[in-house]
């Protein structure tokens, strides 16, 4: 069709000029596309006085819209554009005022503009960093969703210590290219999963545990790459909550239990309830004075080291106060070429103020104060009264003098800008000479420098109206941000560390931020869920409610710009990697979910449920082995039931018994069946004290195999067993009665004819199908009608089975039938043999002729064809 329109198409452009062809007299012109184009335009100049009429129509169209064309056009062909920056009215030389008011305006229209291209660019860069995070974050919810997160899934323990199921070939396939963690890494986990056993066992007995100085003694026992940061990060957890370094054990029957401190969730009330509350204010005071102490003890060990390395430079000779360690690490830093630095002031040829400075910067105010007593006529000749102010500021608690001391400081610091740098610290901290000033040269040169000193100025009772606590310095430090303090990766030094961020948030009491900036490192990811653990064990832990909670991210701020985390998530994740293989162990870490049991505002319940809820996925998620039993309990052959470890934490779960059945076995039960896991799914049911729903799903899933080939294999046979345990079990206790345990008792009794069957016991088949009363086989009609009306009465999963025994039945039937045909036993005893089988046979036919249940008509040929081989 295509064809025949482009040939038509053809023809009538030749018959185009055919009028032509009747002239021959006039030449044929052959132009290209240029010349005809040429030609064209060339008309068109010839001849355009011709569109005129066409532009008075259009200026007439126009008018009728008010619009006036010639006017317009006229104005455009008259426009200037060389001008468009020069000022309407023009300027004289002499102008000035006229010339500076048009610079003026033209540098705020480019400066608008700049701006709004640097806004723009800006906007763009920000757009696509928000694309990379979100997308970021959306990949590692991918890989979380796919087990390949950080540390791979099954192979987080040693092979002797773990056995990897069938199941979790799978998983483990999935994580096959995650990252595979070191001996090293395992030897950790292992030492922490310890401490955490060792958390559990203190806190079902009701005693305190000192569980950082535990964790920190496992870091220190398994070393590492990171170790050096995290002994320092749980070090300063130690000074914040005061936790001893041991708890005296529970002796004399617990006799002086009483006696004992309390530090689960000791902190719990100060740290979650009012912030303005007086018990708030004290918890912010420990919190800095125990991370100044900190600070101050390890400042110490590197004053030593210091010492310890420039043992001539130092001099330090036999006196062994730190009066005297404080001097010899000065002539380290400050001496040379027998020269002190020109920028400290020498006091009977001593750098006095940077001595004093530093016995309070490691944490020896006492050794500070003996030390200007001895040098009191020196210092007060310096500074009036200095001596007697030092001392009242070191022996205060509160670190607060007079205000008419204050302002001598001030004005001392004010009226001598080279001022010793360490005296003028000591002043700016005695007198908290602008607090907000938080800088001081040559003194707070490290990140530890600079923190203990706003430690130091720190002033959370408000007094003389300032506003310096703990909470302004967090605000500051937001504002610094990670970056500040710990560069990215492309710009790190070799000298700087990882974590310094998360200490710096620990030390200011975000504890929070502190687990998420930890939890940012796949390599030390596994201390961020231990620190976590031991906050929230303190109390000092705020837990992300369930409504704002999410699957993608850890930390959640709310609309008080209070932090929170969601401990669930983050321990969820971290048992994951080892749920199959060692449920017992992973259990310890779903019992310090439910830590957060106390928080307010129904946040404590929804923690105590998220535990369960992790429960109910370690049972259905480990194996079915000798593992799993430790964690559920089981019956031993005797019958007599053994608890597990779930119900030796049932009051850290805020359970009973029964509420354990009802809230842990029974969903993990459901859950296992409903992943074809049925003989886990029927231990639960038994476990949780539910007979009856034991035996109808028993009943259900053997009715279900029988017709397998096999019988199921291996998940049949060991179905079959569990079967049999139960009914031993149930017989002893008259437990599980009812038409579904009688289905059961039938239903292996099939099985068993059907292996008997199988392995050429046709007698041992033949018995058991009798012994099940299923099928009547005496050949008395009466039997025989009986049995059929009764079964309707019988369990569905005999029923809808009937065309699996039915033609069992007959099967074993005709092959003894021709065994016995071919046997060489005397005539008569081998007539009465068939006679009987003939009578079997006849006996099966007319019950399943009696039989309101339908079977397909192949059943009933095979049935009527074998029933004729043996009446022949």
């Amino acid at each position: 069709m295509a064809t025949n329109d482009l040939a038509s198409i053809l023809t009538s452009s030749r018959a185009l000029n055919a009028h032509l062809q009747t002239r021959p007299d006039l030449p044929t012109v052959n132009l290209g596309l240029d010349q005809v184009e040429l030609q064209s335009r060339r008309l068109v100049n010839r001849y355009a006085g011709a569109s005129s009429a066409d532009t008075g129509r259009a200026n007439y169209l126009l008018a009728q819209a008010h619009v006036d064309a010639p006017s317009l056009a006229t104005s455009i062909a008259a426009l200037n554009t060389s001008t468009t920056f020069s000022p309407l009215q023009p300027l004289l030389d002499t102008d000035v005022a006229g010339y500076l008011r048009h610079a003026h305006e033209q540098t705020l229209i480019s400066t608008i503009e700049e701006g709004r291209r640097e806004t723009e660019t800006e906007f763009y860069q920000v757009l696509e960093e928000r694309v990379r995070r979100d997308w970021e974050s959306r990949k590692k919810r991918i890989f979380d969703e796919l087990g390949g997160r950080g540390f791979a899934v099954e192979s987080s323990r040693s092979p002797s210590d773990l056995h990897i199921s069938s199941r979790g070939s799978m998983l483990q396939s999935l994580s096959a290219s995650s990252f595979t963690p070191s001996l090293q890494m395992h030897q950790k986990m292992m030492a922490y999963d310890r401490v955490i056993s060792e958390l559990t066992v203190a806190r079902i007995g009701g005693v305190s545990y000192p569980v950082v100085h535990s964790l920190l003694g496992a870091v220190r026992s398994v070393g590492g790459d990171s170790s050096n940061q995290i002994q320092e990060i749980l070090h300063i957890l130690t000074k914040i909550t005061k936790e001893p370094p041991a708890l005296p054990r529970q002796s004399h029957g617990g006799a002086h239990l009483l006696n004992m401190p309390i530090y689960d969730r000791k902190y719990a009330r100060a740290y979650l309830g009012d912030e303005n509350s007086r018990e708030a204010v004290d918890l912010r005071i420990q919190i800095a004075h125990g991370s100044k102490a900190a600070l101050e003890e390890q400042y110490w060990e590197v004053l030593e080291r210091t010492i310890a390395s420039n043992p001539s430079q130092a001099a330090l000779g036999g006196d062994p106060s730190a009066a005297n360690r404080v001097r010899a690490y000065l002539a380290v830093r400050f001496y040379r070429n027998g020269q002190w630095d020109e920028r400290l002031e020498l006091l009977n040829g001593r750098p006095l103020w940077a001595q004093l400075f530093y016995l309070l910067r490691t944490g020896h105010a006492e050794d500070a104060v003996e030390l200007a007593l001895k040098n009191k006529s020196t210092l007060d000749s310096r500074q009036r009264d200095f001596c007697g102010q030092f001392q009242k500021w070191v022996l205060s608690e509160d670190k607060n003098i007079v205000d008419a001391n204050r302002n001598t400081f001030r004005t001392h610091l004010e009226h001598s800008p080279t001022v010793d740098p360490f005296k003028a610290a000591l002043f700016k901290l005695m007198g908290r000479v602008e607090p907000h000033t938080r800088n001081v040269p040559y003194v707070t040169g490290t990140t530890e420098d600079w923190l203990w000193f706003q430690l130091a100025m720190i002033n959370e009772t408000g007094a003389n109206n300032e506003a310096n606590g703990l909470r302004e310095l967090v605000e500051v430090l937001m504002g610094y941000g990670e970056q500040h303090f710990e560069p990215p990766s492309a710009q790190k030094s070799a000298a700087s560390k990882h974590g310094t961020w998360a200490r710096v948030l620990l030390i200011c009491g975000q504890f929070e931020r502190a687990v998420a900036a930890l939890y940012e490192r796949p390599e030390s990811q596994a201390e961020a869920v231990h620190l976590s653990i031991a906050l929230a064990y303190h109390g000092l832990l705020r837990v992300t409610p369930k409504v704002e909670a999410t699957d993608g991210t850890i930390l959640t701020t709310s609309y008080n710009r209070r932090a929170s985390l969601n401990l669930a998530l983050v321990i969820a994740r971290y048992i994951r990697q080892f749920t199959r293989t060692d449920p017992k162990e992973a259990i310890q870490y779903v019992y310090c979910v439910g830590l957060g049991a106390d928080q307010g505002e129904g946040v404590g319940q929804e923690q105590i449920e998220m535990a369960w809820d992790l429960c109910r996925k370690v049972i259905v998620t480990a194996e079915a082995s000798g593992g799993w039993e430790e964690l559920v309990g089981g019956f031993r052959p005797d019958g007599i039931k053994f608890n597990g470890e779930l119900e030796r934490g049932l009051p850290l779960l805020k359970l009973d018994k029964q509420k354990y059945y009802e809230v842990i076995l029974r969903p993990a039960a459901k859950q296992s069946e409903r992943e074809k896991r049925i003989n886990e799914a029927i231990k639960l049911y038994n476990l949780a004290d539910s007979p009856d729903t034991v035996i109808a799903c028993l009943a259900r899933e053997l009715s279900e195999l029988i017709d397998e080939p096999d019988n199921g294999g291996h998940p049949g046979a060991e179905l079959a067993q569990t079967a049999r345990d139960i009914l031993r079990h149930y017989e002893r206790t008259n437990k599980g009665a009812g038409k579904a345990k009688d289905a059961v008792i039938k239903l292996l009794k099939i099985r068993d004819a059907k292996e008997a069957k199988e392995n050429g016991n046709l007698e041992a088949a033949l018995q058991a199908i009798e012994s099940s009363g299923l099928v009547p086989l005496d050949g008395d009609i009466t039997t025989i009608t009986k049995r059929a009306e009764e079964f309707k009465d019988h369990d569905d999963a005999i029923t809808r089975n009937l065309h699996v025994f039915l033609p069992l039945t007959m099967d074993i039937l005709h092959r003894q039938h021709e065994i016995i045909k071919r046997s060489v036993y005397s005539d008569s005893g081998r007539q009465a043999t068939l006679v009987a089988l003939r009578t079997k046979s006849r006996s099966l036919m007319v019950f399943a002729g009696m039989l309101k249940y339908r079977m397909s008509a192949d059943i009933y040929a095979h049935l009527a064809r074998m029933d004729v081989d043996i009446a022949l």
